[in-house]
């Protein structure tokens, strides 16, 4: 499967095969290798926001959601650069250099005295998730080809969000047990060790991969600029960018506030992990279906039924308080993500060439997570100003926007 090249590198040659049965233990590596990435994101799930006002006196909704903010920022423009440098420096490479980056996430943490600390560790861990996973995003595209795409996908953001559910269940479960620290910080720390061994002993390089694929017909006219036609010019690629960015707006607003309006309505650390962690474990469950679905129907349409369906649960939020009708919103959150989160990677690879697919990808990342630091901004102040409601209210209204957007802007050919 694989000719022996220098040390985590993979040659091409007659061993270089496209496709996810010819690759499958590479392949199944980066599946697990993104779950521990997940389960990073996972610690501080349903933790940081009241840690900040229980430990740290921040009162205002603005303030205690800026750790948000730091890691969207952080992670945009790890992103981005992701992806202009993964054919120059190699993908394994800077996997490596994003997991070195996140060990210390989980000792800052611990030990910080104030609340800069926390800021700090998440500018930290948003350029070590930057790194790590649009590497294993961009690898496992290169690995599978054209065929299974969306599998692929699938797969990646399944073992990702699962584990982003699932570490908030038992963080939150944690702290309600033991308290806000230290007890959750020491499984991120675990986290953080298990998955630098595993891409230092075992992840390959995948550029060969790409050098094979660019021998085939391209698929997708080439970009004459690949930043502004992804963000601005495409009307695929910019409709799917600003799709992204909405969704992880209104997925900013949900991890930094939602806890905060649980606590509110007097739920429990235990009641508020499961309800803040059924979201992203019903939207990683979910991508299984849903990234194969990608390969075969109309992406467009997945896109908008996504959009709108997080629309539609995000602004019922506020009306309904009982802890049956919010897992029921949780969940139907969780499944209008689920649509659109592996459709997003496919359709632009899809609608770009091998060479510039990994810069493309990085270019929508960016934009993308920049949506955190909207969210935390957007929700933070209109939570202060107005209420948790209506910020809330105003995050589900935009992402109902965004669905119009998708459906009067994006190609009706895209498949």
């Amino acid at each position: 499967m694989y000719v022996a090249h220098r040390r985590g590198e993979v040659a091409l040659g007659e061993g270089v095969r496209l496709g996810l049965r010819e690759n499958w233990q590479q392949f199944a590596l980066l599946v697990l290798v993104n779950a521990f990435v997940g389960g990073m994101v996972g610690m501080e799930r349903t933790v940081l926001s009241p840690l900040a006002e229980a430990e740290f006196g921040v009162a205002s909704k603005s303030a205690t959601l800026s750790f948000i903010a730091s890691f969207g920022l952080a992670k945009a423009i790890a992103n981005y650069y992701t992806g202009r440098l993964a054919n120059q420096w190699g993908r394994r490479r800077l996997l490596v250099m994003g997991w070195l980056l996140a060990v210390p996430v989980p000792l800052l943490l611990i030990f910080a005295p104030v609340w800069e600390w926390v800021i700090g560790a998440n500018v930290l861990l948003g350029v070590s998730q930057g790194l790590t996973w649009s590497s294993t995003v961009i690898m496992k595209i290169d690995l599978v080809g054209e065929k299974n795409r969306g599998l692929a996908m699938g797969l990646n953001e399944f073992a990702g969000y699962l584990a982003v559910g699932l570490i908030a269940l038992l963080t939150g479960w944690m702290a309600g047990r033991y308290g806000l620290r230290p007890y959750p910080f020491y499984l991120g720390l675990a986290i953080a060790v298990f998955g630098l061994m595993l891409s230092v002993l075992w992840v390959k390089d995948t550029r060969a991969f790409v050098r094979q694929e660019s021998q085939r017909p391209a698929g997708g006219a080439p970009l004459g600029h690949v930043f502004w036609e992804t963000t601005l010019r495409n009307r695929t690629l910019s409709t799917i960018t600003q799709a992204g960015f909405v969704n992880n707006l209104n997925d900013g607003m949900i991890w930094g506030l939602f806890p905060l309006f649980l606590a509110a309505l007097a739920y429990n650390p235990q009641q508020t992990g499961l309800l803040a962690g059924a979201y992203p474990v019903v939207w990683g469950v979910a991508q299984l279906f849903t990234g194969k679905m990608a390969d075969h129907l109309s992406r467009k349409k997945m896109l908008f039924w996504g959009m709108l369906l997080q629309g539609v649960a995000i602004v019922l939020m506020p009306y309904f308080h009982h802890f049956w009708m919010l897992l029921s919103l949780s969940v139907a959150l969780g499944l209008g993500t689920a649509l659109v989160y592996p459709t997003f990677l496919v359709a632009i690879a899809q609608a770009t060439r091998p060479q510039q697919r990994a810069e493309s990808i990085g270019v929508f990342r960016l934009w993308r997570d920049v949506g955190y630091v909207a969210g935390a901004i957007f929700s933070g102040l209109t939570a202060d100003l107005l209420g948790m409601e209506y910020a809330i209210l105003g995050v589900g209204l935009l992402t109902l926007l965004s669905a119009a957007v998708i459906q009067l802007r994006m190609p009706a050919e895209t498949r």
